[in-house]
């Protein structure tokens, strides 16, 4: 494994190993709860892809995968006894937030989730928004945020792609749902037992490292358009990126 330089105890540590982007929370004795400051370091880690990368792997350190958002130091909580603003909070928090799930999703490699314990909140919403997520399968997944009088526009914006068939039952009601049932929802794509998790994560990045970059690219591009495009042009896109990677073996 080569390290890339992230101090063992920072908040948010990269790692590179061979052709694997390692990116973990590193927060484990509060259950990874993220910070302000961590919302930024987990888009510059992301955006900070190597150029020999094949996959971003995204994982937690410790028992849990992410408790959600530290409100701690939350700029909705505002300063000195004043309310923030619409502007401060689209600045500090809505802006930084919806930013990292952007990076997540258009990361041009395949993105993998490794969720153990508690994904709550922030968490579910990290979990989901990558192209593949795999959870142990005592993991479990929440969003909580009504109970405070909050909709989690933000989380929902980050697992619409997946288009969770739970989605209003996991908001409106704010109930835990087990990893089987996320698994049954589409939230996660496969659970396995939580002694397995980090050997089945490697097994996926060994198979993703084996493909060419070339043909990794292409389905990562064709991906990405084709939620936006219509059957006609998803089928030109998709036949214009198969020649050119034919085309260059």
């Amino acid at each position: 494994m080569t390290n890339s330089g992230s101090a063992i105890d920072a908040p948010v540590r990269t790692e590179l190993d061979g052709t694997t982007w390692r990116v973990v929370l590193n927060r484990p004795d509060c259950g990874n709860l993220v910070t302000s400051t961590m919302v930024q370091l987990l888009h510059a880690a992301v955006s900070a892809l190597p150029a020999q990368a094949k996959l971003l792997v995204l994982c937690g350190a410790g028992n849990d995968f992410c408790k959600g958002r530290d409100y701690a130091d939350a700029p909705e909580r505002g300063k000195a006894g004043r309310a923030p603003t619409a502007v401060e909070i689209r600045a500090n928090m809505t802006a930084p937030i919806g930013a990292l799930y952007g990076a997540i999703h258009r990361v041009p490699v395949p993105t993998l989730a490794l969720v153990q314990g508690v994904a709550q909140g922030f968490g579910t919403a990290l979990a989901g928004s990558c192209d593949i997520a795999i959870a142990g399968d005592e993991a479990t997944f929440r969003l909580p945020e009504m109970g405070g009088g909050l909709p989690p526009t933000l989380a929902m914006t980050a697992l619409w792609p997946r288009s969770i068939a739970s989605l209003p039952w996991l908001v409106y009601t704010g109930a835990t749902m087990s990893a089987a049932r996320a698994r049954e929802a589409g939230l996660i794509d496969e659970t396995v037992s939580s002694g397995s998790l980090a050997a089945r994560g490697e097994e996926i990045a060994r198979t993703i490292g084996a493909q060419p970059p070339e043909a990794i690219a292409a389905v990562k591009e064709y991906l990405l358009a084709a939620r936006e495009a219509g059957p006609n042009a998803r089928a030109a896109l998709g036949a214009s990126l198969f020649a050119g990677v034919l085309s260059s073996r």
